[in-house]
């Protein structure tokens, strides 16, 4: 269920919702307000992006951030678009916390990967399009 139009969303749910970058299960704590909810982080599903979110994927700027994971039982104001019900067991913070880090990680080494094959093959491709 999405709350993003619906005022069923109330103290006590488990939710899955995104913050930032990152996405988090936890459990509503105060009355959502028309546009935002206190929710309680239980656990870790995406780990946060780094970087300056405003260029993504781009490391030569003049501040790139390092971003934390919220952290286990911080309490975030997090939008209702953003929030569906969460049905399921509750993994455990510090183990969830690993496994989207090792998750991220993994991704950034595969995207690493597949740019120095592409960068090799189109450096193949420019020296037969162009030979000197």
């Amino acid at each position: 269920m999405n709350y993003r139009n619906e005022s069923t969303a109330s103290v006590g749910d488990l939710v899955i919702a995104t913050y930032k970058t990152g996405e988090y299960i936890g459990r509503i704590v105060e009355p959502p307000s028309n546009i935002k909810a206190a929710v309680q982080v239980l656990a870790v599903v995406k780990h946060p992006s780094q970087g300056d979110l405003h260029n993504p994927q781009q490391g030569d700027v003049p501040f790139f951030h390092q971003r934390r994971a919220l952290a286990f039982q911080e309490i975030a104001l997090m939008p209702l678009s953003s929030i569906h019900a969460y049905h399921g067991n509750v993994p455990d913070y510090t183990l969830s916390l690993q496994q989207a880090l090792e998750r991220e990680l993994n991704m950034l080494h595969q995207t690493e990967e597949w740019a120095r094959r592409s960068i090799a093959e189109l450096e193949e491709l420019h020296r037969e399009y162009f030979p000197q």
